[in-house]
């Protein structure tokens, strides 16, 4: 009998312990990162209702009073932009499905990126409107670069998306209902309830609710991310499930170090990185961007679709489309000079992997399936934003005066050790939350117990 108490209460002591390291873990996390991943909420929540919000700001310019039978040529209204801009150089031009849409052409002025707006019926330019200052191009650089840009603020991003996983993982272990008891406060909110009962309850019932739609919206986000996002992109290209090995059908596979995603604008992920091949050089007369957009229609690419401009003489044509239903995907390099199609890889002629990271795409964006994919998205932002706002809440009011009031600070050293072993492995998943682990186990054996205050108010 008393080994069966010893036994039950070791496993007590065993599960407590465990408890208490798991949310020493998400504490931490939450703490560091609950900032960070406010603003990617925000910036990706205003970014799901890009289309409508650049139609509505941008009406004067994306949309023309009245339509006619025929449209202008390509090549009139590129025309009508060296007119008007006589100093720019076109690189690119966008070509919409809506008839009242203007035709966009992207320009290089005075070293900038800024495109331009035509009234494909009359000729007339609408207007410009620099890239840099785009409303939707300030959010995609809050939400991916943390606005200063750079590598180190693009690992930033990322390393807080991956630590919202374990936020994730860590929360749904602690918070899981164990008892009935324990279904109010987790599955249910307990209402009536007041101070931090109320603030843990709006943090636990959100968390439970939306943890896995969380999850999927992180990791369909990850393929763009610096590391994983190439570790992602060598899995694809090492097991050929990205962008097909015999996509090209002139020629054998090149093997330029210019990669698609370097010359032009829209490239579908799976097709980013294919090797741009090289225009015949023993011709001379190029083709017209009216020749490029005829080629377009006639391989059947679907509007709303993007021509590059070739860079160089043995530069090619890139027709793609990757902004409407990504059933509809298009890649398409074409020789300037004799209008051979040299690459064209469509949807269903991505691996396995480039298939569902593609759909996986379009469901972060709110594309996959219109407007309820947008409002899902949306509530899946506001519900991360209106938990990380109460765990911050529930954190002040349970915060000692002197002290950071982290939980599990007296527990057996080796279920900390064995949690530890189990976020390294995690880090070898996402290596930047293992580089993040290792940097912190340094300082906390090199520095932090130096510091006795410091050491004293960290718990």
């Amino acid at each position: 009998m008393e080994n069966t108490t010893n036994q039950d209460k070791s496993k007590n002591q065993t599960r407590n312990g465990l408890y208490q390291t798991m949310w020493r873990w998400h504490f931490f996390a939450g703490i560091i990162f609950a900032p960070f991943l406010i603003i990617l909420a925000f910036s990706g929540a205003v970014y799901l209702f890009k289309p409508q919000i650049e139609s509505y700001m941008y009406k004067d310019l994306y949309y023309v009073e009245e339509t006619q039978e025929t449209r202008l040529s390509v090549n009139t209204q590129a025309d009508k932009v060296r007119e008007e801009y006589p100093d720019a150089s076109i690189s690119g031009v966008f070509i919409f499905n809506e008839e009242d849409r203007t035709t966009k052409f992207v320009t290089m002025q005075d070293g900038q990126p800024v495109s331009v707006f035509v009234d494909g019926y009359t000729g007339n330019v609408m207007g410009a409107l620099p890239v840099e200052k785009e409303f939707m191009t300030i959010f995609k650089k809050l939400h991916s670069e943390l606005i200063v840009g750079g590598t180190v603020a693009n690992r930033l991003v990322e390393l807080a998306a991956c630590w919202a996983i374990i936020l994730i993982l860590t929360g749904l272990y602690i918070w899981w209902p164990r008892n009935r008891s324990s279904i109010w406060g987790t599955i249910l909110p307990r209402l009536r309830s007041k101070g931090r009962v109320f603030w843990r309850d709006m943090h636990a019932v959100p968390a439970f609710w939306l943890s896995i739609g969380l999850l999927v919206l992180i990791l369909t986000g990850l393929p763009w991310s610096g590391v994983m996002g190439e570790q992602i992109n060598r899995l694809a290209t090492a097991t050929n499930t990205g962008y097909p090995a015999f996509s090209f059908s002139f020629g054998p596979k090149p093997e330029s170090v210019t990669l698609t995603k370097d010359v032009a604008e829209d490239v579908p992920w799976a097709a980013e990185n294919i090797p741009v091949p090289s225009s015949s050089t023993n011709q001379y007369v190029p083709l017209t961007l009216n020749d490029a957009a005829g080629i377009a229609e006639m391989k059947n690419v679907q509007k709303p679709y993007s021509i590059s401009m070739p860079q160089g003489e043995s530069g090619v044509f890139t027709i793609a489309t990757s902004h409407s239903r990504p059933f509809d995907n298009a890649t398409l390099h074409v020789d300037q000079y004799s209008g051979a199609v040299l690459t064209d890889v469509r949807y269903e002629d991505y691996g396995l992997m480039g298939k569902a990271i593609t759909l996986g795409i379009a469901l972060h964006e709110g594309k996959l399936f219109g407007l309820a994919n947008q409002l899902i998205g949306l509530l899946l932002c506001l519900g991360l934003v209106g938990m990380m706002v109460s765990s911050l809440v529930m954190w002040r009011k349970r915060k000692p005066e002197n002290g950071l009031g982290a939980p599990g600070r007296n527990v057996d050293i080796k279920i900390k050790r064995a949690v530890t072993i189990i976020m390294l492995l995690l880090g070898l998943v996402m290596p930047l939350v293992g580089i993040s682990i290792i940097v912190v186990l340094l300082l906390d054996k090199l520095v932090f117990v130096r510091i006795k205050r410091l050491k004293a108010w960290l718990g």
